[in-house]
């Protein structure tokens, strides 16, 4: 479901600022746990940060790429690793074969709530650091439910975007559509119409709640686009990833 080791981000950025600043940190959590993460901070900052929330895998080199994507168009940008727990501080130690299911999946198992919300507000107070006011998380599939999840108002961000983040109950937990009475960051959510591993009708139902909850927020479904559509070499679906990413900028630019 989530991006492949090699994968990459769309190469289109219209007009981009140079980056200034790209590097590996370690954050501290408030458990006292270590976890890695990645800064990529403009020149100028000319708008809101993004807080980055990677798919399932954790930190990888699509987020780096995409973080610093982002901060060429004036964001700073920090992406953080949900492992520090179980599989240490530095993301770029473990084995290539970490991000397969079988090796995966005791850690993330091992995942709870109270260490994400731990582990985001501690990257959210790191960026806020590095100079932007307001704050937006974005997240791709297990980070795109996360994002949903950050619209909660004790994180005070000013939005919360989702690619393909499973919006329900999912191993008996609460998802975003349960969780929707409870936020309040607007929501921009995008889909893909051939997703497989989200059906329509979740989709639908967490259209619902946000409405019913009286929550701004707008959902782009692209017709015949798959899981994972905002990725280089899905070249059939880059009308998608572009169109995304052009709303994707629009929203941070309000929030900012």
């Amino acid at each position: 479901m989530c991006y492949d080791p090699d994968a990459a981000p769309p190469a289109f950025s219209p007009a981009p600022w140079p980056s200034a600043e790209a590097t590996p940190l370690t954050l501290t959590s408030a458990d006292g746990t270590e976890f890695g993460a990645f800064l990529a901070r403009p020149e100028i900052a000319t708008g809101a940060g993004v807080l980055l929330l990677p798919d399932n895998k954790g930190l990888s080199a699509f987020y780096r790429q995409t973080a610093a994507r982002l901060a060429e168009q004036g964001h700073p940008a920090l992406v953080l690793d949900y492992y520090g727990r179980t599989a240490g501080a530095d993301p770029e130690k473990r084995p290539a074969e970490f991000g397969e299911l079988p090796n995966l999946l005791p850690h993330l198992l091992a995942l709870t709530p109270e260490g994400l919300d731990a582990d985001i507000t501690a990257a959210r107070d790191r960026l806020r650091a590095a100079g932007p006011a307001e704050v937006v998380a974005l997240g791709f599939c297990f980070g795109g439910r996360q994002a949903f999840r950050a619209a909660a108002p004790r994180f005070g961000l000013a939005g919360a975007v989702g690619y393909y983040g499973y919006p329900d109950t999912l191993n008996g937990a609460p998802g975003p559509t349960q969780l929707a009475a409870g936020l309040t960051a607007p929501v921009l959510a995008f889909w893909g119409g051939a997703d497989e591993h989200i059906p329509a009708t979740a989709v639908e139902d967490f259209d619902a709640a946000l409405t019913a909850a009286g929550l701004p927020h707008e959902f782009v479904t692209y017709p015949g686009a798959p899981h994972n559509f905002f990725e280089l070499s899905a070249a059939a679906h880059a009308a998608a990833a572009r169109d995304s990413w052009q709303r994707l900028l629009e929203f941070l630019g309000q929030a900012g």
